[in-house]
C-alpha cells in the first residue's frame, strides 16, 4: 500500500512540475509580448512627437536656428582652424566654406537613431583641389554645436589624377 501511494505521489509531482513549467513558459511569453508592445508604442509616440516638433517649426524658425548654429561656428573659427591644422603638419592655412554647413541624421543601427551630425567643409593651403569636413555631434537638428563635440569623420583629401587621395 505504501509503494502504491508513493507511485501516485510521484505521478502527481511530475504532473505538477509539468504544469508549473508550462505556466512559467506562458508567463515568459506574455511578459515578452508585453515588453515588445510597450517598446513599439514608445517608438510610435516618439515618432509622433518628432513629427509634431518638425511640423510646428516654421521655415523662419528653421532659418533662425541655422543662423544661430552658423554664428556659433563663426565665433569659434580659430578653434576650428587650429583643429584642422593639427590633423596634418603640411596644412598651413584653412579656408572654411561657411555656405557648406549641413545637418544630417546619424544612423547607428537602432530605431531611435544616433542623433544628428552638423558638418562644415572647406579647403586647405589655398588649393582648390583639396577638401575637408569638420563634424559636430548634435542631440537634435535644432541644437547649437559645441567645440567639445568637434571631430573629423574623414581625412583631408586632395584630388590627383582624377581621384581623391588622402592629403599627405
Amino acid at each position: 500500500m505504501r509503494d502504491a501511494n508513493r507511485g501516485i505521489t510521484f505521478k502527481r509531482n511530475k504532473i505538477m512540475r509539468k504544469q508549473i513549467n508550462n505556466l512559467m513558459i506562458a508567463l515568459a511569453f506574455v511578459s515578452t509580448l508585453g515588453c515588445l508592445v510597450g517598446c513599439v508604442k514608445q517608438e510610435r509616440e516618439k515618432s509622433r512627437q518628432a513629427q509634431t516638433v518638425i511640423s510646428s517649426t516654421t521655415k523662419e524658425d528653421k532659418e533662425a536656428i541655422k543662423q544661430m548654429q552658423l554664428a556659433y561656428l563663426k565665433e569659434h573659427e580659430k578653434e576650428i582652424l587650429d583643429f584642422v591644422k593639427a590633423q596634418n603638419p603640411k596644412v598651413e592655412s584653412v579656408q572654411i566654406d561657411w555656405n557648406s554647413m549641413q545637418i544630417e541624421e546619424s544612423g547607428n543601427g537602432t530605431p531611435q537613431g544616433g542623433g544628428y551630425n552638423l558638418s562644415i567643409s572647406g579647403k586647405i593651403n589655398q588649393l582648390e583641389n583639396t577638401k575637408f569636413s569638420v563634424d559636430f555631434y548634435l542631440e537634435d537638428q535644432n541644437s547649437i554645436p559645441t567645440i567639445k563635440k568637434m571631430g573629423m569623420l574623414n581625412d583631408i583629401y586632395i584630388e590627383e589624377n582624377g581621384g581623391w587621395k588622402i592629403f599627405s
